[in-house]
């Protein structure tokens, strides 16, 4: 999957801002009669940028490096201390620390990321038959992407490969409700399963710096983390907001775009395997694990942008459709409500293929 506290999946979509232009922290009154503030930043082993539109012009960057350094203490597998890391040494049991009437009251802030990640993650396990895979670090790690040592594999070796797929496998972590306590359990059969949820987690954090800006009244406004986009009202100029995605080779510059999106209170993810990989004797390893077989996945799929109406879900089924290759991940597209998306591929004659659920090209700028 991906990460260096993320190493993003893909910086693909949205380096929107060099499409929009990145100039200063803050411009003049924009048409709309709105300050637009711009922050950037480093977060989960990538960067943030956010633009937003306020009357006032106010300055949100330490509530939002607060609220973002909050996530990561949940959910980064690279912070030995971090929530997600405590579960993945535990040997048997987890306590999270809360009930569920404490959760779904709003009484405790206690592991609320990493919860919400974790119930997420079980609705798209399920709603794509396992291809979404949050149990698959022992693999991630094995393949030199994870948060051990990133080196690529001298030699594969299916034994240790095999070993840990008896790892891997949701149905290895169940939750329970502790006798005589209101606190909520998580249960390991293997002490060696561990949970990754890179693969949404930089969504997830776009959508909470979207809920933390709303609060503040703020309607206008755009932010992405490693390429993981939502944008929402309208841009400086008074337009939709425009969101790039890269064209699919690992020459390609930043702003090198085959498509061009215009986004209206959605969100956007893209997920590839052309930006973080490693080559030996000729073969080419990803940073995307099939969980089905252990195996980096290897496909003429290039990249999957998927559009939802938030970002952790778009950054979730990306990965998805993506692991499900080209065929079954698109008739699973289809099928969903509230989710559009774009296939790239390679062809035969080094030509990119594109194809595209019914409304996906309804968003496309055409020149």
């Amino acid at each position: 999957m991906k990460n260096c506290a993320y190493l993003s999946k893909l910086t693909i979509a949205g380096w929107a801002f060099l499409l929009l232009g990145w100039f200063g922290c803050r411009e003049n009154t924009s048409p709309t009669g709105l300050q637009y503030v711009r922050l950037s930043g480093p977060t989960m082993g990538t960067a943030y940028h956010i633009q937003y539109g306020d009357a006032a012009g106010r300055d949100f960057q330490p509530s939002i490096d607060s609220l973002l350094a909050a996530i990561n203490l949940e959910v980064s597998t690279y912070i030995d201390s971090s929530t997600i890391s405590r579960f993945n040494q535990a040997k048997d049991t987890f306590d999270l620390g809360f009930g569920m009437r404490e959760y779904s009251k709003h009484l405790t802030d206690r592991n609320r990321h990493f919860f919400k990640n974790y119930l997420f993650a079980r609705v798209l396990h399920e709603r794509t038959n396992g291809f979404f895979e949050p149990t698959i670090m022992p693999l991630v790690n094995y393949w030199g992407f994870g948060y051990t040592e990133k080196k690529p594999v001298e030699k594969i070796d299916s034994f240790e490969i095999a070993k840990r797929m008896h790892f891997v496998g949701f149905d290895k972590v169940k939750m329970v409700t502790q006798t005589g306590r209101d606190h909520l359990l998580l249960i390991k059969s293997n002490p060696n399963t561990q949970l990754d949820f890179s693969a949404i987690a930089k969504g997830y954090a776009v959508d909470e710096v979207g809920h933390l800006l709303e609060s503040r009244g703020i309607k206008d406004y755009l932010v992405e983390i490693g390429g993981e986009t939502t944008a929402r009202g309208l841009n400086s100029r008074g337009q939709i907001w425009s969101i790039g995605i890269n064209t699919p080779r690992p020459d390609a510059d930043f702003e090198d775009f085959t498509q061009i999106v215009l986004l209206k209170d959605q969100a956007i993810a893209t997920s590839g395997n052309y930006r973080q990989f490693y080559e030996k004797d000729g073969q080419k390893f990803s940073h995307i694990i099939n969980p089905k077989t252990g195996f980096p996945e290897h496909s003429d799929l290039l990249s999957v942008s998927v559009v939802a109406d938030d970002c952790m879900t778009a950054d979730g089924y990306a990965t998805s459709f993506f692991v499900m290759g080209k065929e079954q991940g698109f008739e699973l597209a289809q099928r969903l409500e509230n989710i559009e998306a774009l296939f790239i591929y390679s062809q035969k004659d080094g030509t990119f293929g594109i194809r595209m659920t019914d409304n996906f090209g309804k968003m496309l700028k055409h020149n």
